[in-house]
């Protein structure tokens, strides 16, 4: 008999709570007088800080994506930049290759009887060949280098989303959790 009465008495110490579908028992709020004069003054002060928390929060999520977005500029610029360097460099192919045209034209003309030696119209066009290699090269190589940004951004973000999980208290020593869960 003893026993079911500390059974009883213990029960009565906690009082389920349902916490948007999350049902858990929680030790009961004892309310003594002095406490219910604190708490008539109480709510102010918790609706200040419970403000100050969220701002708090806010203005680190907003520390946070503005960090995303910064680099996020910084690889949207550096992509620019390098399809400007591409296109400067098409462009310098197409004039070096024009130029070429027109020297042979004016030599064609100049020996009007003499034909074009195949090697030296091979070897320019291998030259052309050649520089939009290269430049192929270059983009290829900033491109690898955009997306190892990129990479190393998302594992980042990712290593920093394992620690917050990481950091929950639901990992914590069994009286920790039960203290956290009794705190709120």
């Amino acid at each position: 008999m003893d026993s079911a009465a500390t059974s009883r008495d213990a029960d009565e110490e906690w009082e389920l709570y349902n916490d948007d579908g999350f049902v858990y028992k929680r030790k009961k709020r004892r309310l003594d007088p002095a406490a219910a004069d604190q708490a008539n003054v109480d709510p102010q002060a918790d609706e200040r800080s419970r403000r100050e928390r969220k701002r708090r929060t806010l203005l680190k999520l907003k520390a946070q994506y503005q960090r995303e977005i910064d680099q996020w500029e910084r690889l949207s610029n550096m992509l620019r930049a390098m399809e400007e360097k591409a296109r400067v460099s098409q462009d310098q192919s197409r004039i070096r290759q024009q130029e070429q045209r027109e020297r042979e034209g004016h030599e064609q003309t100049a020996s009007l009887g003499a034909l074009p030696l195949p090697e030296f119209v091979d070897g320019s066009l291998v030259d052309e060949l050649l520089l939009q290699v290269e430049a192929q090269e270059a983009i290829v190589r900033d491109v690898s280098n955009l997306c190892d940004v990129a990479e190393a951004m998302c594992n980042a973000q990712e290593e920093q989303l394992n620690q917050s999980l990481i950091n929950l208290p639901i990992w914590a020593a069994p009286h920790e959790l039960i203290a956290s869960l009794c705190d709120d």
